[in-house]
């Protein structure tokens, strides 16, 4: 899930075509999101009612799978996609944690049937955000813990881990942050030093706090060095009960699960507005440097018309030094009028002071010798 949407797009345009065919159609479709992510879409014409969904994800966390495939509430949320719909399918497809069977026949015509399958295409984030829900949620039941629990290391992508630590009153997720390149280290560091300055002032009281540290938090110590070794520094935010009350939690968990590809979304933005600044500053000092030469090309075109259609054989030429000085101003002009210049506070005052040539004057008088 590398983009902001729930819904996976390859595979509800396979859906949609499957249900708008106009006869039934044999499909057999193997689909490969976001590295590990693989889709199986099964559909005879020996029973053309139905269609059979496979997904393989990786969990975030190996707690997670147990003996016949997924949590007890990660099934019951897949259901609750569509009840209708959606049945799992026991034993799941070997090679895949679940199976689902797509009753397509019970799908609501008119809009309703994309609303039923835009909510079937979101069963893999629907997997992932119920086992973070099932973390969050132990911050509100009755076995407080007394003391710090060791990190929950959650594994969203191979490049892309992450940190749940269950502690009294709150869970605090921590996120390594790596980059490739050393511009979006730079640009993403600026980020999160104001997204930190931001989030700690009174207008945003209400959402989970948030802090940026070059350094690895104490509460991962003694986790594996290849873990911790980052260019970008670790964010954590604290996650209260009053974060994961009502509809708030499905707000928080999407915004933790996708705060690694927000990052990477702001990093790749802003280099590309850096970028058309550039082009667009380079190309306004090419117009001021060619501008003298086009404006010098323009007079003499006009002096050389003006010399043919005269009666007088004489050939009108500016002088020299005019043509100097007229190229000179305009360049001069254009220079002044550019943006972005470089001011200096102070400066002129340090320049009328510590730059201006000495007057020197003598007592003494000379002579001319002849």
């Amino acid at each position: 899930m590398a983009c902001f949407e729930r819904a996976s797009p390859s595979l509800k345009k396979i859906l949609l075509q499957l249900y708008r065919a106009d006869k039934p159609i044999e499909i057999d479709h193997h689909l490969h999101e976001f590295g590990s992510v693989e889709y199986h879409v099964q559909s005879s014409l020996s029973d053309p009612q139905h269609a059979y969904l496979s997904i393989s994800t990786p969990l975030l966390s190996q707690g997670d799978l147990l003996s016949y495939g997924l949590s007890h509430y990660s099934m019951e949320m897949v259901k609750a996609i569509s009840l209708d719909v959606v049945e799992i399918v026991q034993p799941a497809k070997e090679g895949y944690q679940l199976t689902l069977r797509l009753n397509l026949s019970k799908i609501p015509r008119g809009k309703d049937s994309m609303k039923v399958i835009s909510e079937i295409s979101t069963v893999q984030a629907t997997i992932l955000s119920s086992q973070l829900k099932e973390m969050l949620w132990t911050v509100n039941s009755e076995d407080t813990f007394q003391g710090m629990c060791k990190p929950i290391k959650l594994v969203y992508h191979p490049r892309e881990t992450f940190y749940v630590i269950k502690q009294p009153l709150k869970i605090a997720a921590v996120f390594p942050m790596r980059f490739k390149e050393h511009s979006d280290v730079i640009i993403a560091t600026a980020f999160l030093q104001e997204l930190t300055d931001v989030g700690s002032s009174k207008k945003w009281a209400k959402v989970p706090p948030c802090c940026w540290a070059p350094i690895p938090p104490p509460e991962l110590r003694g986790e594996p060095f290849e873990d911790l070794s980052t260019n970008g520094g670790f964010v954590t935010f604290d996650i209260y009960p009053r974060h994961i009350e009502g509809k708030r939690l499905d707000k928080t968990v999407w915004s933790l699960l996708n705060f690694y590809a927000y990052v990477k979304y702001h990093v790749k933005c802003t280099k590309g507005f850096i970028q058309r600044r550039m082009r667009k500053r380079l190309e306004s000092l090419v117009e001021t440097l060619q501008g003298p030469n086009l404006g010098e090309d323009e007079q003499t075109e006009k002096v050389q018309g003006n010399a043919r259609c005269s009666c007088v054989g004489k050939s009108v030429r500016l002088p020299k030094f005019k043509m100097l000085k007229r190229k000179y101003g305009d360049f001069t002009r254009k220079i002044k009028k550019l943006r972005f210049r470089i001011k200096i506070h102070g400066f002129r005052r340090f320049r009328q002071r510590w730059l201006t040539i000495p007057k020197f004057s003598s007592s003494m008088g000379y002579t001319k010798l002849d």
